[in-house]
């Protein structure tokens, strides 16, 4: 057996090899080298140092790592960061710079939550703003009752639905 050879047999009876991985997470393209089975989650917070995704349940269940993937709202902790790969990954972070300028303006949606007191300890704010994101580019934020259903997957524990619902609402006529 050849080094080579046996360098590949000890690696796989570890785990898969890392290898390179090309994302592009926020209008900027990385390259990162990872595991195949690391979450999106792993890749953006150990990776990349963007931690506006929060790691809640890691069981897809609580919405705090919620982020965008052309466009579309995913939970990063059940994504895999290889099946991103041509896509565009957006998080919170990535909001406040539209088309990459670096002038500090919050995102309308952002600052309605700014407005609307629509967060206490802020921990799920992130993943909550993305899918407000997702649920008005989708147009499922017609009322009240259709906003509460597009966010039932993110939850609160310091109950400020009230509040994230009337932000909604008005970012909604704002983007």
């Amino acid at each position: 057996m050849t080094q080579s050879a046996a360098d590949t047999a000890q690696a796989t009876e570890r785990g898969p090899m890392p290898e390179k991985v090309r994302l592009t997470v926020n209008n900027s393209e990385r390259v990162i080298e990872i595991e195949p089975r690391v979450s999106l989650l792993a890749a953006l917070r150990d990776e990349l140092h963007l931690t506006g995704a929060k790691r809640g349940c890691d069981q897809g269940t609580c919405g705090a790592c919620t982020v965008l993937v052309d466009g579309r709202r995913v939970l990063s902790c059940l994504t895999l960061a290889i099946a991103c790969e041509g896509q565009d990954v957006t998080t919170v972070e990535g909001l406040a710079r539209p088309n990459g300028s670096q002038d500090g303006q919050l995102h309308p949606l952002q600052q309605e939550f700014v407005t609307h007191d629509a967060f206490q300890c802020g921990y799920c704010t992130p993943g909550q703003i993305m899918s407000a994101l997702g649920c008005v580019q989708e147009g499922h934020a017609e009322d009240n009752a259709e906003i509460g259903e597009w966010m039932s997957g993110n939850i609160c524990r310091c109950a400020a639905y009230p509040h994230i619902r009337d932000a909604i609402r008005a970012a909604r006529e704002r983007l």
